[in-house]
């Protein structure tokens, strides 16, 4: 069972109307979120992890900086790397949220962290929309909680995209 908030943002991701089972940003009006919003982020998908293009002012301070153009995976501790490209990957091929569970040194408590992923204007799968939900209350950032640490990563609801049928080239199988 997932905190309210990670609940909202993945139950909101499911209405969308979605084609080939990616919602389109253009369907999404973050200011619904209400009170989320401080701790919603749109990142743009890339070879390499993510790249922030947007982050709530909650974010903000918990990583200490303005986040516009930032690497997502630099955030996360080297040994977590792998885990989170591995989610950043799963939410797009498997057309479905992805909830993380992130700690850190100088943070109480765990982070759920969803990542969903949307179709831009040409149709390509490469945003992602994402929340970072605190599991209990945390007093007001003074200092970036250094590092994330991913702890888990589980897909939630069934894969949306369709399933992969044979091919078939010059008789034979490809696909």
């Amino acid at each position: 069972m997932f905190h309210n908030g990670t609940q909202t943002l993945i139950d909101r991701w499911a209405a969308l109307p979605r084609i080939g089972g990616v919602p389109s940003r253009a369907d999404l009006e973050p200011m619904t979120f209400g009170s989320l919003v401080p701790h919603l982020f749109s990142a743009d998908r890339k070879a390499e992890g993510a790249v922030f293009r947007l982050a709530g002012a909650w974010i903000e301070s918990l990583h200490g900086r303005p986040m516009s153009g930032v690497s997502w995976l630099e955030l996360w501790a080297l040994e977590s790397r792998p885990l989170v490209q591995a989610a950043i990957v799963q939410t797009v091929r498997e057309a479905r949220p992805v909830v993380m569970v992130a700690e850190a040194a100088r943070l109480r408590g765990v982070l759920e962290i969803v990542i969903a992923p949307l179709r831009t204007a040409d149709n390509r799968t490469d945003r992602l929309l994402g929340l970072y939900q605190p599991v209990v209350d945390q007093e007001r950032r003074r200092e970036a909680v250094g590092p994330l640490t991913a702890r888990l990563s589980v897909g939630v609801g069934v894969s949306n995209r369709p399933p992969l049928t044979l091919a078939a080239l010059d008789g034979r199988r490809i696909a």
